[in-house]
Protein backbone atom coordinates (compact mmCIF):
# COMPACT_ATOMS: atom_id res chain seq x y z
CA UNK A 1 0.00 0.00 0.00
CA UNK A 2 1.22 3.47 -0.91
CA UNK A 3 0.20 6.25 1.50
CA UNK A 4 0.52 9.85 0.35
CA UNK A 5 -0.15 13.35 1.63
CA UNK A 6 -1.30 15.77 -1.04
CA UNK A 7 -3.01 18.97 -2.04
CA UNK A 8 -5.31 19.13 -5.01
CA UNK A 9 -3.83 21.47 -7.61
CA UNK A 10 -7.11 23.41 -7.87
CA UNK A 11 -7.90 23.71 -4.16
CA UNK A 12 -7.90 27.17 -2.63
CA UNK A 13 -7.07 26.18 0.96
CA UNK A 14 -3.75 24.99 2.36
CA UNK A 15 -5.34 21.82 3.73
CA UNK A 16 -3.26 18.69 3.27
CA UNK A 17 -5.12 15.47 2.55
CA UNK A 18 -4.02 11.92 3.28
CA UNK A 19 -4.71 9.26 0.68
CA UNK A 20 -3.85 5.90 -0.79
CA UNK A 21 -2.26 5.75 -4.23
CA UNK A 22 -3.33 2.88 -6.51
CA UNK A 23 -1.64 3.07 -9.90
CA UNK A 24 -2.24 6.74 -10.80
CA UNK A 25 -5.45 7.17 -8.82
CA UNK A 26 -5.75 8.76 -5.38
CA UNK A 27 -8.29 7.42 -2.90
CA UNK A 28 -9.39 9.01 0.33
CA UNK A 29 -8.46 7.41 3.63
CA UNK A 30 -11.22 6.67 6.08
CA UNK A 31 -9.81 6.93 9.59
CA UNK A 32 -6.30 7.69 10.81
CA UNK A 33 -3.15 6.12 9.39
CA UNK A 34 -1.79 5.81 12.93
CA UNK A 35 -4.79 3.82 14.16
CA UNK A 36 -7.53 2.16 12.11
CA UNK A 37 -8.05 3.22 8.51
CA UNK A 38 -9.54 1.89 5.31
CA UNK A 39 -9.78 2.70 1.63
CA UNK A 40 -12.32 5.39 0.80
CA UNK A 41 -13.70 6.74 -2.45
CA UNK A 42 -11.63 7.98 -5.37
CA UNK A 43 -10.58 11.59 -4.79
CA UNK A 44 -8.29 12.53 -7.69
CA UNK A 45 -5.75 11.36 -10.20
CA UNK A 46 -2.05 11.72 -9.52
CA UNK A 47 -1.40 14.38 -12.17
CA UNK A 48 -3.92 16.69 -10.49
CA UNK A 49 -2.36 16.69 -7.03
CA UNK A 50 0.76 18.17 -5.46
CA UNK A 51 2.54 15.58 -3.35
CA UNK A 52 3.62 16.72 0.12
CA UNK A 53 6.07 15.01 2.49
CA UNK A 54 4.26 11.71 3.15
CA UNK A 55 4.30 12.27 6.92
CA UNK A 56 4.44 15.27 9.24
CA UNK A 57 7.02 13.84 11.62
CA UNK A 58 7.05 14.05 15.40
CA UNK A 59 10.85 13.76 15.24
CA UNK A 60 13.46 13.12 12.57
CA UNK A 61 16.10 10.80 13.97
CA UNK A 62 19.07 9.84 11.82
CA UNK A 63 21.87 7.30 11.91
CA UNK A 64 25.45 7.99 10.85
CA UNK A 65 27.96 5.59 9.32
CA UNK A 66 25.53 2.69 8.94
CA UNK A 67 26.87 1.26 5.67
CA UNK A 68 30.14 -0.64 5.76
CA UNK A 69 31.49 0.80 2.52
CA UNK A 70 30.50 4.35 3.46
CA UNK A 71 32.42 4.07 6.74
CA UNK A 72 35.41 2.81 4.77
CA UNK A 73 35.27 5.65 2.20
CA UNK A 74 35.03 8.15 5.06
CA UNK A 75 38.18 6.69 6.63
CA UNK A 76 36.32 5.80 9.84
CA UNK A 77 36.09 2.53 11.74
CA UNK A 78 32.93 0.44 11.78
CA UNK A 79 30.90 1.64 14.79
CA UNK A 80 30.12 -0.73 17.67
CA UNK A 81 26.61 0.70 18.11
CA UNK A 82 24.39 3.04 16.08
CA UNK A 83 25.53 6.65 15.87
CA UNK A 84 22.46 8.81 16.51
CA UNK A 85 21.85 12.41 15.51
CA UNK A 86 18.78 14.58 15.01
CA UNK A 87 17.60 16.64 12.05
CA UNK A 88 15.34 19.55 12.99
CA UNK A 89 11.81 19.24 11.61
CA UNK A 90 12.16 22.56 9.76
CA UNK A 91 14.49 20.68 7.37
CA UNK A 92 11.54 18.68 6.02
CA UNK A 93 10.50 19.16 2.41
CA UNK A 94 8.65 17.04 -0.10
CA UNK A 95 9.10 15.58 -3.57
CA UNK A 96 9.55 17.96 -6.53
CA UNK A 97 10.49 20.86 -4.26
CA UNK A 98 13.71 22.87 -4.08
CA UNK A 99 16.71 22.07 -1.94
CA UNK A 100 17.93 25.53 -0.93
CA UNK A 101 21.65 26.20 -0.59
CA UNK A 102 21.84 28.43 2.53
CA UNK A 103 23.51 31.81 2.10
CA UNK A 104 25.77 31.24 5.10
CA UNK A 105 26.99 27.81 3.93
CA UNK A 106 26.35 27.23 0.20
CA UNK A 107 29.61 25.73 -0.99
CA UNK A 108 29.87 22.18 0.36
CA UNK A 109 26.29 20.90 0.44
CA UNK A 110 26.18 17.16 -0.11
CA UNK A 111 23.53 14.55 -0.98
CA UNK A 112 22.87 11.29 0.92
CA UNK A 113 20.43 8.63 -0.31
CA UNK A 114 18.67 7.02 2.65
CA UNK A 115 15.89 4.59 3.44
CA UNK A 116 13.51 6.18 5.93
CA UNK A 117 11.40 4.25 8.44
CA UNK A 118 8.05 5.72 9.54
CA UNK A 119 6.88 4.65 12.99
CA UNK A 120 3.19 3.73 13.17
CA UNK A 121 2.63 3.10 16.89
CA UNK A 122 4.26 4.53 20.00
CA UNK A 123 7.00 2.25 21.24
CA UNK A 124 9.50 2.14 24.08
CA UNK A 125 11.98 -0.60 25.04
CA UNK A 126 10.95 -3.05 22.32
CA UNK A 127 13.00 -5.99 21.09
CA UNK A 128 13.99 -6.78 17.50
CA UNK A 129 11.30 -9.41 17.07
CA UNK A 130 8.62 -6.87 18.06
CA UNK A 131 9.67 -4.08 15.71
CA UNK A 132 7.58 -5.00 12.66
CA UNK A 133 4.26 -4.34 14.40
CA UNK A 134 5.35 -0.76 15.21
CA UNK A 135 6.38 0.27 11.68
CA UNK A 136 3.88 1.95 9.38
CA UNK A 137 6.14 1.80 6.33
CA UNK A 138 9.14 3.14 4.47
CA UNK A 139 9.98 6.01 2.16
CA UNK A 140 12.93 7.67 0.38
CA UNK A 141 14.97 10.38 2.05
CA UNK A 142 17.87 12.66 1.19
CA UNK A 143 19.96 13.53 4.24
CA UNK A 144 21.32 16.77 2.79
CA UNK A 145 24.42 17.93 4.67
CA UNK A 146 26.56 21.08 4.74
CA UNK A 147 29.95 19.37 5.02
CA UNK A 148 31.94 22.49 5.86
CA UNK A 149 29.72 23.10 8.89
CA UNK A 150 29.78 19.42 9.84
CA UNK A 151 33.47 18.69 9.47
CA UNK A 152 35.44 21.93 9.59
CA UNK A 153 33.47 24.69 11.31
CA UNK A 154 31.16 23.22 13.95
CA UNK A 155 32.76 19.77 14.04
CA UNK A 156 29.38 18.30 14.99
CA UNK A 157 26.29 17.59 12.97
CA UNK A 158 23.22 19.47 14.23
CA UNK A 159 23.41 22.68 12.18
CA UNK A 160 24.94 20.99 9.14
CA UNK A 161 21.98 18.63 8.87
CA UNK A 162 19.16 21.01 9.78
CA UNK A 163 19.10 23.92 7.35
CA UNK A 164 15.69 24.48 5.78
CA UNK A 165 14.88 21.91 3.04
CA UNK A 166 17.73 19.59 4.10
CA UNK A 167 15.40 16.60 4.54
CA UNK A 168 13.49 15.81 1.34
CA UNK A 169 11.10 12.91 1.97
CA UNK A 170 8.80 10.96 -0.32
CA UNK A 171 7.14 10.37 -2.65
CA UNK A 172 4.95 8.09 -0.50
CA UNK A 173 5.06 5.60 2.37
CA UNK A 174 5.27 2.01 1.15
CA UNK A 175 3.80 -0.34 3.76
CA UNK A 176 4.85 -3.60 2.06
CA UNK A 177 8.64 -3.81 1.78
CA UNK A 178 11.60 -5.90 2.87
CA UNK A 179 13.78 -3.02 4.08
CA UNK A 180 16.94 -5.06 4.42
CA UNK A 181 17.38 -6.03 0.78
CA UNK A 182 16.62 -3.02 -1.42
CA UNK A 183 18.70 -1.41 -4.13
CA UNK A 184 19.37 2.20 -3.17
CA UNK A 185 20.92 4.92 -5.31
CA UNK A 186 21.33 8.63 -5.86
CA UNK A 187 21.40 10.12 -9.34
CA UNK A 188 22.78 13.63 -9.86
CA UNK A 189 21.96 15.29 -13.19
CA UNK A 190 21.49 11.84 -14.73
CA UNK A 191 24.73 10.39 -13.33
CA UNK A 192 24.61 7.58 -10.77
CA UNK A 193 26.55 8.69 -7.69
CA UNK A 194 25.55 6.08 -5.11
CA UNK A 195 24.53 2.53 -6.00
CA UNK A 196 24.24 0.00 -3.20
CA UNK A 197 21.85 -2.27 -1.31
CA UNK A 198 20.41 -1.90 2.17
CA UNK A 199 21.92 -5.32 2.92
CA UNK A 200 25.22 -3.41 3.38
CA UNK A 201 23.81 -1.79 6.53
CA UNK A 202 25.83 -2.45 9.66
CA UNK A 203 22.66 -2.33 11.80
CA UNK A 204 19.48 -3.45 10.05
CA UNK A 205 16.16 -1.68 10.47
CA UNK A 206 14.91 -3.90 13.30
CA UNK A 207 18.15 -3.39 15.23
CA UNK A 208 17.90 0.38 14.74
CA UNK A 209 14.28 0.72 15.83
CA UNK A 210 14.80 -1.51 18.85
CA UNK A 211 17.97 0.34 19.88
CA UNK A 212 16.37 3.76 19.46
CA UNK A 213 13.31 2.70 21.46
CA UNK A 214 15.59 1.89 24.37
CA UNK A 215 16.97 5.42 24.30
CA UNK A 216 13.80 7.44 23.63
CA UNK A 217 10.07 6.97 23.12
CA UNK A 218 9.28 6.66 19.42
CA UNK A 219 5.94 8.33 18.77
CA UNK A 220 3.67 7.73 15.77
CA UNK A 221 4.98 9.62 12.75
CA UNK A 222 8.60 9.58 13.89
CA UNK A 223 10.93 9.30 10.90
CA UNK A 224 14.18 7.36 11.18
CA UNK A 225 16.85 7.86 8.50
CA UNK A 226 18.89 4.67 8.40
CA UNK A 227 22.20 5.87 6.94
CA UNK A 228 23.69 6.33 3.50
CA UNK A 229 25.85 4.10 1.28
CA UNK A 230 29.18 4.96 -0.31
CA UNK A 231 29.47 7.49 -3.11
CA UNK A 232 28.68 10.71 -1.26
CA UNK A 233 30.16 13.90 -2.67
CA UNK A 234 32.69 14.88 -0.02
CA UNK A 235 34.41 11.46 -0.01
CA UNK A 236 35.15 11.42 -3.74
CA UNK A 237 38.67 11.97 -5.07
CA UNK A 238 37.35 15.14 -6.66
CA UNK A 239 34.57 16.23 -4.28
CA UNK A 240 31.14 16.80 -5.79
CA UNK A 241 28.77 19.24 -4.12
CA UNK A 242 25.27 20.40 -5.02
CA UNK A 243 25.02 23.50 -7.19
CA UNK A 244 22.09 25.68 -8.31
CA UNK A 245 20.17 24.01 -11.12
CA UNK A 246 21.20 20.47 -10.15
CA UNK A 247 18.57 17.74 -10.12
CA UNK A 248 19.10 15.05 -7.49
CA UNK A 249 17.06 11.85 -7.39
CA UNK A 250 16.96 9.23 -4.64
CA UNK A 251 15.78 5.83 -5.87
CA UNK A 252 14.91 2.85 -3.67
CA UNK A 253 13.74 -0.47 -5.03
CA UNK A 254 10.15 -1.19 -4.05
CA UNK A 255 9.42 2.44 -3.20
CA UNK A 256 10.20 4.74 -6.11
CA UNK A 257 11.98 8.00 -6.82
CA UNK A 258 12.34 11.21 -4.83
CA UNK A 259 13.33 14.12 -7.06
CA UNK A 260 14.41 17.61 -6.03
CA UNK A 261 15.97 20.61 -7.76
CA UNK A 262 18.73 22.67 -6.14
CA UNK A 263 18.70 26.46 -5.95
CA UNK A 264 20.49 29.22 -4.09
CA UNK A 265 18.80 30.96 -1.18
CA UNK A 266 17.45 34.39 -1.99
CA UNK A 267 16.10 37.12 0.27
CA UNK A 268 12.54 35.84 -0.11
CA UNK A 269 13.75 32.24 0.20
Amino acid sequence: MKIIRYKKSDQLSDDVNCGILINDEVYKINGNIFSDFSLGEKAAVLKDVELQPPVDPENIIAIGLNYRHHAEESGLRIPDRPIIFIKATNSLTGPDTDIILPRMAPDEVDYEAELAVVIGKECKNIEKDEVEEYILGYTCANDVSARDCQIKIDKQWARAKSFDTFCPLGPFIETDLNPDNCQISSVLNGKIMQNSNTSDMIFDTAELVSYLSKNMTLKPGTVILTGTPEGVGFARKEPVYLRPGDIIKIEIEGIGKLKNTVRAENHDN
